[in-house]
């Protein structure tokens, strides 16, 4: 019996690339220490993979930037407008890489980067390929040769990984009208031959060929490309292994299908499809290997031996040990690295963090639970047991008055007190906004000097009086900046916020925190995801005492900035000893008494950012009712305590909205902010289909890329958006919030920003 690792992450434990890449772009180091950065990272790996007794090690699991954006490289799936980067003197494939990911603003080009979007269900980034009619593909990038090469050199043969050709094609989008991407499974297969024979000459055996679409409804069209690709693989490599992995779900509808595919092994997810087994194993053929994913790949609670074991075990008394392989659910890049490296007793209790596995952890489980398969009597077992056990009848994570609360909730909670359009003519009158108000969403630039305050503070460096006036000076200047340039609805730049869940997690009873759970969010960005460890509930206020003292800085608008229950419960580590909807409806009930506080302080807008609700989407639509039906409720839940005249905003981004529309509209907020500007305004079809009713404000700059747009290219995204929507009804604002943003970038494309929207007055004016 084998243990099989599908990826790991690759950020390394201290977030080594982060920084390293973050200082190439700032021309900080060369390329050469850029690439010998992620060779020590890959190298680091790989020896711990191998030392923890993993047998199938994987490669090409590590990328400077995203795995689909590596896929799009190698088969040169490079849109046209990157081509002038290369042509420019001493640029590198790596600078037209990271070009294609943040876009090009320099050497007289002005490029926009491919858009970006979220990774099935997951709070990960991926760069969206773009496809046109007939589009040919070539070898382009021989990173996943290179990268098996550069293992072997150190003495590890590794499993290359690949992003599946069928999910590669699915997972892009047409650029143009009149034709379907699947169609070009014809045109992408020769390449993937290629780079397998490359593969197979270079000595590997197995080949990963993760195919995580298979999770979804598939289309006659669809199916049969996986059908043509795989029987085409094993004519042109008789004697090559593939193993094809699905993730993120059950592939239960697919197996009248799946059981004739000539594949040598088959992953699946158990922890999402734990009643697929039977199935699995009565469908795939006897001779094909089972990868049986068994240890949570997103999530960091320990594994449950017993109920793994009772899993593997079913599967070797119909296939026999030699033909089942002991598997992470999925990749590993979506929890942290090491829970050794949490050493801070205040923040993780060690009672809880005995609860909790990361990376290397999850691999220690595997290598555990393949010497348990032969004996549960053994130290490990008990050990894991008395843990589990401990969990559930733990008194820090269950409160029965939380419970009470929640199951006591009166009728009406969830609905405003009017519809929409009396609301309107209110706020309207309340708040006395001009034609294309202008806003943010939220966040202004976390300078260095923010950072090291919040860092002196933590230690002890910096006392609480002193810390609070630094900030609070760093508002009145942001207020009075935003006053100057002219925006309409102000924000107070949120400078005491580490992460916009992570802070209201460090203010609700239920969570708690890590000091090195890094996770990769896209590119250089991560996220520390809070714990949820036991039932949610809100002690004290935890942003009235800011928010008022920005308002009381000026006489504009100042918004008050919340994070909605569903993006709190998506972007933490839920508790998974409950229904996620019942987590969900306590951070709910916490965030409405925050709503119903604000605007008792006078704020007379509120935002509720959600924009995870479409992330947490069921990736099978059979299944989006159930989830739709709690997550829109908490929202509103959430929203729903406030008069008429106060104001609620959310945002939302990296979204396709066509298929949801009708839920958002039930949302109710009377302002919805979108990411629009990388879409070119395509996201608003769905609204203006739909003919919705509420207040947009479609994002015109892209605030992930470095590049600052024109006051003109914002003109036009914004005469698109009136092609689309009533002019009364759009705000204007950008996609998202500032805080990863430089100020020089941010302090000119908000003039801009604001230029445009007076342009857009003046012509409606004239008109």
């Amino acid at each position: 019996m084998l243990t099989n690792n599908l990826g790991y992450p690759r950020i390394g434990s201290l977030r080594q690339l982060k920084k390293a890449c973050e200082n190439y772009w700032a021309g900080k180091i060369s390329q050469q220490q850029l690439l010998r950065e992620g060779h020590l990272i890959k190298k680091a790996n790989w020896e711990l993979q191998k030392e923890l007794g993993i047998d199938k090690i994987p490669s090409n699991d590590f990328s400077f930037y995203d795995q689909v954006l590596d896929m799009s490289l190698m088969v040169n799936a490079i849109p046209e407008r990157f081509h002038e980067v290369l042509l420019k003197e001493g640029k590198s494939e790596l600078d037209l890489y990271f070009a294609m990911a943040r876009g090009y603003q320099n050497d007289g080009l002005d490029i926009v980067a491919l858009e970006m979007t979220k990774w099935f269900d997951t709070n990960y980034h991926y760069l969206v390929p773009e496809f046109r009619k007939d589009q040919p593909f070539k070898l382009f990038s021989t990173k996943v040769i290179d990268e098996f090469q550069e293992a072997k050199y150190e003495g590890i043969h590794t499993k290359p990984v690949l992003i599946g050709p069928v999910s590669y094609l699915l997972l892009g989008k047409e650029k143009e009208r009149g034709f379907n991407r699947i169609d070009l499974i014809s045109n992408l297969l020769p390449v993937y031959l290629e780079i397998l024979k490359k593969l197979e000459e270079a000595g590997a055996d197995w080949i990963q060929l993760d195919e995580p679409s298979l999770v979804m409804d598939l289309k006659n069209d669809e199916i049969e490309a996986f059908q043509v690709v795989y029987s085409q693989i094993r004519k042109a490599f008789p004697y090559l292994k593939i193993l094809v992995s699905s993730y993120f779900g059950s592939i239960k509808h697919q197996l009248d299908w799946l059981s004739s595919l000539p594949i040598c092994a088959l992953h699946v997810d158990l922890t999402r499809g734990e009643e697929q087994l039977s199935d699995v194993l009565a469908h795939i053929p006897a001779d094909i290997t089972l990868s049986l994913g068994v240890v949570d790949g997103r999530n960091i609670w320990i594994n449950d031996y017993s109920k793994s074991l009772n899993l593997l075990e079913e599967a070797i008394q119909q296939r026999g040990e030699e033909r089942v392989w002991i598997s992470p659910s999925c990749s590993l890049i979506h929890v942290p690295c090491d829970l050794e490296l949490e050493t801070n007793e205040e923040s993780l209790k060690s009672e809880i963090k005995a609860w909790m596995a990361f990376a290397k952890q999850k691999l220690e489980e595997l290598a555990a639970l393949k010497k348990l398969v032969t004996s549960r009597e053994n130290e490990l077992f008990s050990r894991n047991q008395k843990l589990i056990q401990a969990r559930k009848s733990s008194d820090l994570v269950h409160n029965s008055n939380v419970k009470e609360e929640a199951w006591s909730l009166s009728r009406g909670s969830d609905t405003r007190k009017n519809p929409f359009s009396v609301r309107k003519i209110l706020q309207q009158a309340h708040l006395d906004l001009p034609a294309f108000p202008t806003t943010t969403i939220g966040s202004f630039p976390q300078t260095k000097e923010v950072r090291a305050w919040r860092l002196q503070f933590k230690k002890g460096l910096l006392g609480k009086v002193e810390y609070e006036n630094l900030l609070k000076q760093e508002i009145k200047e942001t207020i009075q900046w935003q006053e100057e340039v002219g925006l309409d609805v102000l924000v107070h730049g949120e400078y005491e916020r580490n992460d916009m869940v992570e802070y209201f997690g460090e203010k609700l009873d239920g969570f708690a925190f890590t000091q090195n759970g890094w996770v990769q969010s896209y590119g250089s960005r991560c996220v520390k995801p809070p714990v949820i460890y036991g039932d949610v509930s809100r002690p004290e206020a935890m942003t009235v005492e800011w928010t008022s003292f920005a308002q009381a800085c000026t006489d504009k608008l100042v918004k008050g900035m919340l994070t909605g229950p569903v993006t709190i419960l998506q972007w933490s580590f839920v508790r998974d000893d409950q229904p996620r909807s019942s987590t969900a409806l306590q951070i709910a009930i916490a965030i409405r008494k925050e709503v119903i506080d604000l605007e008792k302080a006078g704020i007379k807008i509120i935002q509720i950012d959600e924009p995870a609700i479409r992330e947490g989407l069921p990736l099978r639509k059979e299944e989006w009712k159930g989830y739709l039906d709690w997550a829109i409720r908490a929202f509103r839940i959430s929203s729903s305590g406030v008069k008429n005249q106060t104001q609620i905003h959310t945002h939302m981004c990296y979204s396709d909205f066509n298929d949801i529309i009708s839920e958002i509209a039930e949302m109710d907020a009377d302002v919805i902010t979108i990411e629009c500007s990388r879409s070119q305004m395509e996201l608003l079809d769905a609204f203006a289909a739909f003919q919705y009713p509420n207040d947009i404000g479609p994002g015109v700059y892209d605030i992930h890329s470095p590049r600052v747009p024109s006051e003109e290219e914002m003109v036009d995204l914004l005469e698109k958006a009136i092609s689309y929507l009533p002019q009364e009804n759009v705000w204007v604002n950008p996609d998202c919030g500032l805080k990863t943003r430089q100020w020089s970038e941010t302090t000119e494309a908000l003039k801009r920003m604001v230029n445009a929207a007076q342009q857009m007055r003046e012509k409606l004016l004239v008109n």
